[in-house]
């Protein structure tokens, strides 16, 4: 049994990694902060709320422990706002960007690999990165080092593992621009807190943007083919 749970899963990039899994008959959770589609395998939760995470990965994978033979965690969820200028940045809108895009994750892999500690089974996590991780933007202050803070952590999970003898996988990968509700946000920001507001708009006026069903298919197809132990940690999804 291959047992995946995927963050985000509501909308975007998670829920067609959902729905493209369940078809493939495969175990999929989904995690966010409503279910849309009343799943029976979903967590409804906010990921910003720190008690809200406590134990949700033990709790989700319990049923599926002496079952399952991989297990795989897609940390997906995330946010581009508060998008502006350094100087005009709200700190509830930084500090829940900062909770969702990487102390979540981080403690989400955190609970993962201490849960299946010690299982002679396929271990692996994903971390959805971003361009903005590698590339500085002016206006994406806090998405750009949040997503730079998500593939340094990477990194450093991939030397841990490296020593441990039943290892975990682990990537944060960048899987391109795609078309989402996170693209119609950066849309709708203003010019003046985000002065490369114009390519993006051309993105979507040339049809350069992928769905999230082709991502989803290329994402889970790259990662079925990958020993996520040996490939690239940083990793672009081409």
């Amino acid at each position: 049994m291959e047992v995946y749970i995927i963050s985000g899963a509501s909308k975007g990039i998670g829920a067609a990694c959902l729905q493209a899994l369940e078809k493939q008959g495969k175990t999929a959770i989904g995690i966010a902060r409503s279910n849309p589609d009343n799943r029976e395998l979903f967590e409804e939760l906010d990921l910003t709320d720190r008690d809200s995470r406590k134990g949700v990965i033990a709790r989700l994978l319990a049923p599926f422990k002496d079952k399952g033979s991989t297990f795989t965690l897609i940390n997906n969820a995330g946010t581009v706002e508060p998008v502006g200028k350094t100087g005009m940045l709200s700190a509830e809108e930084t500090r829940l960007a900062v909770e969702l895009n990487l102390t979540a994750p981080l403690e989400l892999a955190n609970q993962f690999i201490e849960c299946l500690a010690g299982m002679d089974v396929k271990k692996q996590i994903v971390n959805i990165s971003s361009g903005a991780g590698r590339n500085a933007l002016e206006g994406w202050g806090v998405y750009c080092a949040t997503k730079a803070a998500l593939d340094r952590f990477s990194e450093v999970v991939r030397l841990e593992q490296q020593r441990e003898e039943l290892p975990v996988g682990i990537v944060s990968i960048a899987p391109g621009i795609i078309d989402t509700g996170m693209q119609e946000t950066i849309r709708s920001s203003g010019e003046d807190g985000f002065p490369a507001l114009g390519k993006f708009i051309e993105y979507k006026e040339t049809g350069q943007l992928s769905s999230p069903e082709e991502t989803a298919s290329r994402l889970l197809s790259w990662i079925g083919r990958e020993d996520l132990t040996k490939a690239d940690v940083i990793s672009r999804l081409n």
